[in-house]
C-alpha cells in the first residue's frame, strides 16, 4: 500500500507518540509498504527524508502553547488536496488531532480516500494541569467530533476501547504496541553507570523515566522516593528526561542524578542499570515507558491501568497499584525496595514477561487493519457518498 501518515510530531523528537510512529514507519518499509510522512517543520534547518520507501512533506509549524517542545502544523487541507490528486494515496493515517491532522481529514474525505486515526494521548485529561480545566469539555468534544469522522480509530488496549465508546467514539479497533526488545534488555547493565551514581551493586536504584511535567505527576516519585530513603539510606533516585519541572525538581532533590533526556543505546543502557521503576502517571493512554522497563529488568510499580493493566501480572514481574492511590503507590514503593528478594525474583521475571512484543508483529497487524479499511472502502465506493466513511465499521480487535 501507499500509505499517507500525518503527524504533528515524529522522529528523533522525544516522546511515546513520535517513538511509535518511528516504530511503525520502519516496519510499514520492511513490510514492503511506501510510506508519506506528513509533518511540521522541526527547526530551520530540517530537511525532509529521502530514503527509499519513505517521502517527508514538511509544513510550516507552530509551539503547542503548554508543551513548547512539540509544534502544531498550520491547516493544510489545499495543500493536501493538491499532493493528493497529483499521487492518490490509498490510505490517509492521521496520527495527532492538531489542524494538520483536521486537514488531513478533510483533505481525505473530500477526494474519498479512505482515511483512519489513532488515538495516543488524552489531552482532555492535561487541561487541568495548565490552567485550562474550565475547556475540558470543549476538548473532549473536539477529539470525538475528530475521531468520529475517520472510518476506524485504533488505540492501545481494549480497556481503552471501553472507555472511548462510553464517551461517544464509533468504530473503535485495538492496535497493541511493542517494544524494542532487540534495544531494551538487562544485558546493558552497567556497574560502572552505577558507580558514577554514587552505588554499588547492593544498593537500590530508583529510575523514573519521562517528561518531567505536571501531567506526568513526577512529585509523587519525590514522596515515594523519600519513603525510600528513610529505609534505605544508601538508595540512590534517577530522573531520565527533561521538562518545565527540571529546574523545581532538581531544587526540591538536589541529592537525585538527573541525567537528562537520553535515546538509543545510551536509554538503554540507564533503564538497565536500576532496580526499581516508578510509574505514577495518570494520564495515560499507554505509557510507552512500562514495557520498556520490563524488558530491561526492573520492577515496575504503577497504576493499574493502560499497559501496565495488560502487561504486569501483580507480584510476579511488577507491583499494581489501585488507580490514584497515592498512599498505596508510596507503601508499595517502600515495601518493594525493603525486600531484596522480592525485588530480585520480580525483576528476573520482568524480560521474560514482555519478550513476546515485538515491533514486527506489531507493524504486520497495524498494516493489516489499514488493508481491510482500504478493502471495505473500495466496496463501498460505487454505492456509498463521502459522507459514508463515518458510518463503515471496523470490528475491535481486527
Amino acid at each position: 500500500m501507499r500509505i499517507a501518515l500525518v503527524t504533528e510530531t515524529f522522529i528523533p523528537e522525544v516522546n511515546g507518540v513520535a517513538m511509535t510512529l518511528g516504530r511503525i514507519t520502519e516496519g510499514l518499509i520492511k513490510l514492503g509498504h511506501s510510506l508519506q510522512v506528513i509533518r511540521p517543520s522541526q527547526f530551520s534547518s530540517d530537511i525532509p527524508n529521502t530514503r527509499i520507501g519513505q517521502e517527508d512533506v514538511l509544513v510550516t509549524g507552530f509551539p503547542i502553547p503548554f508543551y513548547s517542545e512539540l509544534r502544531f502544523g498550520i491547516p493544510s487541507e489545499s495543500r493536501l488536496v493538491k499532493l493528493w490528486e497529483q499521487n492518490r494515496p490509498d490510505v490517509v493515517h492521521v496520527a495527532t488531532e492538531g489542524p494538520l491532522g483536521l486537514s488531513a481529514i478533510n483533505a481525505a474525505r473530500k477526494l474519498l480516500i479512505p482515511v483512519t486515526s489513532s488515538f495516543h494521548t488524552n489531552f482532555q485529561n492535561y487541561s487541568s494541569h495548565y490552567g485550562i480545566g474550565l475547556l475540558r469539555g470543549a476538548i473532549e468534544a473536539y477529539m470525538r467530533w475528530l475521531h468520529n469522522r475517520t472510518m476506524v480509530t485504533l488505540v492501545p488496549t481494549l480497556a481503552m476501547i471501553q472507555t472511548l465508546q462510553a464517551r461517544g467514539y464509533r468504530n473503535v479497533a485495538l492496535f497493541s504496541r511493542g517494544v524494542a526488545i532487540d534495544l531494551f534488555s538487562p544485558v546493558h547493565r552497567s556497574s560502572e553507570l552505577r558507580k558514577s551514581w554514587g552505588v554499588n551493586d547492593q544498593d537500590v536504584v530508583v529510575l523514573h523515566v519521562g517528561r518531567l511535567a505536571k501531567e506526568k505527576n513526577v512529585n509523587l516519585v519525590l514522596r515515594s522516593f523519600s519513603a525510600i530513603k528513610s529505609r534505605l539510606p544508601n538508595a540512590r533516585l534517577v530522573f531520565v528526561g527533561d521538562g518545565p519541572l527540571a529546574k523545581s525538581l532538581q531544587e526540591e532533590c538536589p541529592d537525585a542524578i538527573f541525567a537528562g533526556m537520553k535515546t538509543g543505546h545510551e536509554l538503554a543502557v540507564h533503564y538497565a542499570s536500576g532496580d526499581l521503576f516508578l510509574f505514577p502517571s495518570v494520564t495515560e493512554t499507554f505509557g510507552n515507558v512500562v514495557p520498556e522497563a520490563l524488558a530491561s529488568g526492573l520492577a515496575v510499580i504503577a497504576y493499574d491501568y493502560a499497559a501496565a493493566a495488560t502487561m504486569i501480572t501483580n507480584e510476579v514481574n511488577g507491583l499494581l497499584v489501585p488507580f490514584a492511590d497515592e498512599a498505596g503507590f508510596i507503601n508499595s514503593g517502600w515495601t518493594l525496595a525493603s525486600a531484596p528478594h522480592k525485588l530480585k525474583a520480580i525483576r528476573q521475571q520482568a524480560a521474560p514477561s514482555v519478550s513476546h512484543l515485538d515491533w514486527g508483529s506489531v507493524c504486520e497487524r497495524f498494516a493489516g487493519a489499514l488493508a481491510q479499511v482500504v478493502k471495505g472502502h473500495e466496496q463501498q465506493r460505487g454505492t456509498t457518498s463521502s459522507e459514508s466513511q463515518k458510518d463503515t465499521v471496523i470490528q475491535p480487535g481486527a
